[in-house]
């Protein structure tokens, strides 16, 4: 019966076309029992493109956090241009663009440098690329002074850059603080001394822009 059904099949491809040449041979080979449990085997096909494995996370490359259907075909390369520029990552479908605390305010202030324009106004032409996307911005420091005044000084310095990115965004922006809790790096060393660079990591205000997708998907 199993043979019979198989025969009935490969003449049923043939019978549609799904084989160009119907006078090519065509083997069918029949089992009993179960393939589960049979050993599979891979072999490279030849011209086979190769296939690679990246981690993704804070060293995801371009291609993982840029998604063409998420923009206006018009804006594409010049997308492409600033997230790179901007060291952007990608996490969990939120596009995240962290700029240094240190390059956009001076120590224990939260009142924007003027050098930190050239930043700010790359980050303001991102979000011109994702007008209906949500967008948040959110304050860190390190872990260095008092949990409360960590907490107020971050909020204040989102607030800072919401305001000046909401006239590219083109809607009021989110702003929150976070103070210490969420650093992306260790504050002290294993030995329980400073780690100033791990510190200057994590003094920083994240973008974070969720896009909406064009496509309808």
């Amino acid at each position: 019966m199993r043979a019979g059904i198989v025969a009935g099949t490969a003449s049923a491809i043939l019978a549609v076309g799904l084989i160009p040449d119907a006078s090519a041979a065509l083997t069918v080979r029949t089992m009993s029992g179960s393939a589960i449990g049979m050993p599979s085997t891979f072999s490279k096909a030849a011209n086979a493109p190769r296939s690679t494995f990246v981690k993704s996370g804070l060293e995801s490359t371009l291609d993982s956090v840029f998604v063409a259907a998420e923009i206006a075909p018009d804006r594409i390369e010049t997308t492409r241009t600033l997230l790179s520029d901007l060291k952007a990552r990608r996490t969990d479908g939120v596009i995240v663009v962290d700029l240094p605390a240190d390059v956009l305010f001076d120590f224990d202030k939260a009142t924007i440098r003027p050098d930190a324009a050239t930043a700010l106004n790359q980050a303001g032409e991102l979000l011109r690329s994702y007008p209906d996307a949500a967008v948040a911005i959110r304050g860190h420091t390190d872990a260095k002074g008092d949990d409360g005044y960590n907490e107020a000084l971050s909020m204040r310095r989102a607030q800072a850059v919401a305001a000046r990115l909401e006239g590219p965004a083109g809607h009021s922006l989110e702003a929150r603080g976070f103070g210490e809790r969420e650093p992306v790096a260790p504050n002290a060393l294993p030995n329980g001394s400073d780690d100033p660079e791990g510190r200057q990591r994590n003094r920083r205000v994240e973008i974070r822009i969720t896009p909406a997708d064009r496509a309808g998907n």
